[in-house]
This record gives C-alpha cells, structure tokens and sequence, in this order.
C-alpha cells in the first residue's frame, strides 16, 4: 500500500509519501517560523491562510519525489486533530477532496498518534509494549502502549506542556520565537550548580506534569539576577536540567508501574540532546532501551501522518465524505489495529 500523509495541525505543512514495502519515497516539509516570529507565536488565522497556500505545491513536490501520480497512490491519510482547528481543516479539506477527485479511501489521523509511531520509520523499531513520552509545544503525555490503538494515558499535563514551558522561558530571556531550540543552546554555554530549580509533582505519587510554576520561579529568577549573558545561560541551562529531571523521574516512575523494558520519546521536545542524553542513561542503567525518531521528524511532518494512516487503512478504517477537524480529541479514544 502506497499512501499520502497531510499534516497541517499547527505551523508546519508537511507531506510524505509512504509505500509499505519500500518504506519513506518523499517528504516535503514548509515550516511558518519566519510568518509568526514577529508576534512571538502562532496567529492561527495566519498559520491557516499560510497552509492554503502552500498545500497544494507540497503535495504536487512530494508526488513527484517519489515518481508517482496519483494513480499510484492507494490511500491518502490527513491530520485530524488535535490541533488548531482551521489548519486542520485546511488539511482536512484537501485531502479529503483528492480522495473524492481520485476515487481513493482517506483517513483521519491522531496527530499525537502520529508522533508515538514516527519511530516506526527507522531501521531500529520498538516492539509492543512500550511506554512512550510525547513531549511538545502542545503535549506533555505519558502513554503505555499495548499496540496501535491500544493506548492508555498514565499522566499528561496539567497546564503547560514542557515545550511550551520552554518557550515562554525563552521569551522571558528576550530569545526570538521559537524559543525552545534556542534556550537550549544557550543553556549548553551554562555553568552546572549555580541555581536550583524545582522538580514539578515530583514529590507526590501520581505520573501528571506541570511547568506553569516552573515558568513562573523562572521569571522570578531572571528578574531577580544580573542581566548579562553567563547569567541568562546559567539559568537557562537550570531551567533546561529541571525540565529534564521532571520527565526523567516521571519516566522510571512509569516505567515501574507498566513493568516495561522499552521506552519511546516523540514530538519537538525529544529533539533536545540534553533530554536524551539523560533517558538514555536511565534505560542503560535499567537495562532497557530507548527508541526515538531522527531530528526531522521529532517536529511535525507529514511522513509519521502517511505511516500511521497506513496502518488504519490497511485495517478497514476508512473516514465518510465528511470533513471534519477535531481541536481536542483523547488519544485513548482511538480504536485498535
């Protein structure tokens, strides 16, 4: 099977073609950053216009990567939700009009879902069970995964997601939009042990995540010190070892719980070398191993929308004429493979 994934939840278009037996044939990928960086985030009414005119170019590229026509495609998959909801419809709209125009079944898909498989496409997979941490702008999730659709959440976050956490810190420093990548550089310039910063819900039992006071002893901090810059990557780098603690801790704790030996870490955040370096080390140290998917596909893409719509696909699932963008939709609603 041979299938087009359309992803279009946020800020980034992205589309993939993806063939059962040969693996990945072509990603395209649009990023909005430069759009948004002026206001410091996402304008959704401009990440949506911003997807209609882009969509349509990217799908014509990627078919053309892969030397296809849509003849050769056997199913087209698009992001459904959760996401904002005019560029999931945008997403939505497109292709679910090609599956009409070209006579081919189409799928929504979980764009978490989405991120929990993208380690599908590299050589070294993981095996079910596992337990995964989805780690976004959006998303501070842990899940144990049983199979494709069997999914039940363990804890999520209360209110900031890590990624968002990061950059609300970043903006706090006066780093440009998107923060995140760039607070982490400047933490790697930041001398270990000057501040200490607290491990959120660390102390009490449970699996949930808040970094809204994190922010927020952030902020103090920084107005509190020096505004020089071994100063600022000296907090930053508190800041980043605090976030990566927290997840750590929460990690092991799941880990425990589930009885699991595999551990899977998706989304932007994952791209973050101090966060992997640490998971790492932990999964040596307990004898399992850690999976996560190579730096282009940490953020959003199309190539983790095509793999997971193939797998529904392949199992009969297939969406009605209607076009439909859900903003918030439980991953652990999803049916099984």
């Amino acid at each position: 099977m041979r299938v087009i994934g359309i992803e279009t939840s946020c800020d980034e278009t992205g589309i993939a073609v993806y063939d059962d037996e040969k693996g990945l044939l072509s990603h395209t990928l649009y990023s909005q950053v430069k759009l948004h960086a002026d206001y410091g985030g996402v304008v959704p009414e401009l990440a949506s216009r911003d997807h209609v005119r882009k969509i349509v170019p990217l799908i014509k590229q990627a078919l053309a990567d892969a030397n296809c026509t849509q003849d050769d495609i056997d199913g087209i998959a698009y992001t459904k939700g959760p996401g904002l909801v005019g560029a999931l419809l945008v997403g939505a709209c497109v292709g679910r009009a090609l599956a009409f125009a070209w006579g081919k079944p189409a799928v929504g898909v979980h764009h978490m879902e989405g991120h929990l498989l993208a380690p599908m496409l590299e050589v070294n997979v993981p095996e079910f069970p596992f337990l995964a941490l989805l780690v976004s702008g959006g998303h501070s999730m842990m899940v144990a995964v049983e199979g494709i659709g069997r999914y039940q959440v363990l804890g999520e976050s209360v209110d900031d997601a890590a990624g968002e956490a990061f950059d609300k810190t970043a903006k706090l420093m006066g780093l440009d939009y998107p923060g995140g990548p760039r607070l982490a550089k400047l933490a790697a310039q930041g001398l270990p042990n000057c501040y200490r910063f607290p491990r959120p819900m660390t102390d009490r039992p449970g699996l949930d995540f808040s970094f809204s006071g994190l922010k927020t002893f952030a902020a103090n901090t920084i107005a509190a010190e020096p505004d020089d810059e071994q100063t600022r990557a000296n907090i930053a780098r508190a800041f980043e070892e605090a976030v990566v603690d927290t997840l750590a801790i929460k990690c092991k704790r799941a880990l425990k719980q589930t009885g699991y030996n595999r551990l899977v870490i998706a989304g932007g955040v994952s791209a973050n070398s101090r966060l992997r370096a640490s998971l790492a080390q932990m999964m040596q140290d307990l004898g399992g191993q850690v999976y996560y998917p190579r730096g282009e596909f940490c953020t959003d893409n199309g190539a983790m929308i095509a793999y997971a719509g193939m797998q529904r696909l392949k199992a009969g699932q297939i969406e009605d004429l209607a076009v439909k963008g859900m903003p918030r939709w439980p991953l652990d609603s999803l049916p099984p493979v």
